[in-house]
């Protein structure tokens, strides 16, 4: 899996002009599901987001965890993230997992934040045309990749 954490602010996300989700203070999560992942590559995915010490402390440090100061998430599924651009002008995206498996571990993400504690887990439509919008405190933007052996620990 893929996903890429903007600190933000505040974030929400459309479709059809109509907000479906909105969050103030916390996480936009673009989560990309890859053919190869399972449930458990979501759970620890999940984990290691709700871990993270990326928000400010007193002294300003980067020293929080999202439960710690009681940020929100978005999660928006985002298959392009498995974008294959090596070759040619059009990226292929081969390596996207197929629709009912992206869409299961989708769910497992956002459930898996909810259950830990994470109020509110805001979610985009999966497999609509979305138009996120966010405000990016920092900028604070974070790379996670369960390929790489950071990721999952």
């Amino acid at each position: 899996m893929r996903a890429l954490l903007q600190r933000v602010s505040r974030a929400k996300v459309r479709v059809d002009g109509e907000t479906v989700a909105e969050i103030g203070p916390g996480l936009l999560v673009l989560l990309g599901v890859g053919s190869a992942d399972d449930d458990a590559t979501a759970e620890r995915l999940a984990r290691r987001i709700v871990e993270l010490r990326i928000f400010r402390d007193d002294a300003g440090r980067t020293n929080r965890s999202i439960l710690e100061v009681g940020g929100g998430a978005l999660v928006v599924s985002q298959f392009t993230l498995y974008a294959d651009t090596s070759r040619g002008r059009r990226p292929g995206f081969t390596d996207a997992g197929p629709p009912e498996l992206a869409e299961r571990l989708y769910r497992r993400v956002a459930n898996t934040l909810e259950q830990a504690g994470v109020q509110p887990v805001g979610r985009g439509v999966f497999g609509a045309e979305m138009a996120v919008e966010l405000v990016n405190d920092g900028p604070f933007t974070l790379w996670l990749d369960t390929d790489q052996p950071s990721a999952g620990r």
